[in-house]
């Protein structure tokens, strides 16, 4: 799932190398950190968080474990 998001993120931002996934997993959820560098959180985002949006809507639908719940967060 962290190759799904970089794959996704890296022609987004002006600074691939400073891109970075942590996964922490929990009983009932797995939660994706997404850090990128300072003058790329906005190319993420997007208007109205629009590409956030359709990032995590990619990420969800990719889900591999149907017990436990994906979230991403944007840092």
């Amino acid at each position: 799932m962290k190759a799904l998001i970089e794959s996704i993120v890296t022609p987004l931002v002006d600074h691939p190398d400073d891109i970075v996934v942590t996964e922490t997993e929990e009983e009932t959820k797995i939660v994706y950190h997404l850090s990128v560098h300072q003058n790329d959180v906005g190319k993420v985002i997007g208007k109205n968080g629009r590409i956030a949006k359709a990032i995590r809507t990619v990420v969800y639908a990719a889900k591999s474990d149907a017990n436990k719940r994906i979230y991403l967060d944007i840092m």
